[in-house]
């Protein structure tokens, strides 16, 4: 089935504008579905509010250009009770933009320092900020509401091709680096560098938080697929099993699956507590065999993330084409057209699909399915409950599998 489009913002250009340059690396909803944000090329990153640009693709038809997604709104103001509609910002960020995240603070949960009273900045909970990463290696963050630079990080020695956020609302950043790093950085601590993770032979492309925040896993220019206990800061497990280089990574809402996408041509989800391969998703048919893997470079799979019902998949390839796949079926649910797409994100509430190519950004809707009760159920003790405990239950082997994600 072919996906239906929602909408589309494009980057302005003129006529003697070169490409080189304006790959929208990355793509960001915000954790309150308030915001979008994604890099033009150039150095420039683009903040809508969310709601208007639905409310423009509905009025207006799917084609909007990116400076024109609506009049302007007054600004969230923190100072007083009242939140006002958002406002876009357009943000030069200096250098090229490789990656975004948006993070949201929760007041309660206390920093990891002990010198609470130096803190420049006290982060509450009506905030939200965006991280950049950046070709220098640096790491920019600004304040969504007002588009004003908070901090500027500098330990990275090379471009910082990946962030992801805590979801626990710590405000723990990680960052992942072609300098073969990640660090970890406590932005309630003014962004105070808390811990270097090594490990990675080469590139480290891409990083993700588990849904309760224990489990990092960060993936790169090497076959494996590292997973890393976040209270201790070491490496938890390998997991072995792509042909070439991994380069995206996530984890499903209850943190039961993990999906990996490579230049391999293929995406795997994986059961990150025990290590095991449990889907298999080929962009190639027949799938190379391991000696040629890196050899079908245009089907290279670019990116891949995880839908909130916890049931569908999306992959986007060098093929020209954005795929949606069902955890349960071989081949793809519904497909939609993209040449020279880099990133693909899930909107917060689940809805839409964002794609990024060439500085613009395009919007699918994604498969409406109504979860079953007993998906639900296994969502819930899936949050709470690592492959290891479930095996333990003293339940019917057919409940176990299921709960395990292996029928």
């Amino acid at each position: 089935a072919r996906s239906r489009t929602v909408g589309e913002l494009l980057a302005p250009t003129s006529p003697f504008d070169k490409k080189c340059g304006r790959e929208n690396w990355t793509v960001a909803f915000a954790p309150d579905g308030s915001y979008l944000a994604w890099s033009q090329g150039h150095r420039i990153v683009k903040l809508v509010p969310w709601a208007q640009c639905l409310n423009n693709f509905l009025l207006h038809g799917t084609k909007n250009g990116a400076d024109a997604v609506g009049t302007r709104l007054p600004r969230q103001s923190s100072e007083s009770g009242q939140k006002n509609k958002p406002c876009e910002h357009i943000i030069d960020c200096g250098d090229i933009v490789w990656s975004l995240a948006f993070g949201s603070s929760v007041p309660e949960k206390q920093s990891r320092c002990v010198n609470i009273e130096w803190h420049r900045f006290k982060f509450g909970q009506d905030q939200l900020l965006l991280a950049t990463g950046l070709n220098n290696g640096r790491i920019k963050i600004w304040d969504v509401y007002t588009g004003k630079l908070l901090l500027n990080l500098m330990d990275h020695t090379e471009v910082v091709r990946d962030l992801t956020f805590a979801p626990d609302g710590s405000l723990i950043l990680v960052s992942a680096s072609r300098d073969k790093t990640l660090r970890v950085w406590d932005l309630k601590d003014d962004g105070n560098m808390m811990k270097v993770l090594r490990g990675h032979p080469n590139w480290v492309y891409g990083c993700a938080f588990s849904p309760d925040s224990s489990i990092l896993c960060s993936v790169g220019a090497s076959k494996a697929v590292f997973l890393w206990d976040m209270d201790k800061y070491s490496m938890l497990r390998k997991l072995e099993g792509h042909h070439n280089d991994v380069v995206a990574c996530e984890f499903s809402p209850d943190g039961a699956l993990l999906a990996t996408a490579s230049y391999d041509t293929r995406v795997y989800v994986w059961d990150p507590h025990i290590g095991v391969i449990l889907r298999e998703f080929g962009h190639l048919f027949p799938a190379p065999t391991p000696i040629f893997a890196g050899g079908a470079n245009d089907r290279w799979v670019r990116s891949v993330c995880f839908s909130h019902d916890g049931l569908h998949v999306a992959s986007l390839a060098d093929d020209k084409m954005v795929r949606f796949w069902r955890i349960d079926e071989e081949y793809p649910v519904q497909v939609a057209p993209l040449n020279n797409g880099l990133c693909c994100t899930f909107s917060t509430d689940g809805s839409v699909l964002a794609a990024g190519q060439d500085g613009s950004v395009y919007f699918w809707a994604t498969p409406s399915q109504v979860s079953s009760l007993q998906h639900l159920c296994r969502m819930a003790i899936r949050r709470v409950m690592p492959t290891s405990q479930v095996k333990n239950l003293p339940i019917p082997c057919k409940v176990v599998e299921f709960l395990c994600y292996q029928v």
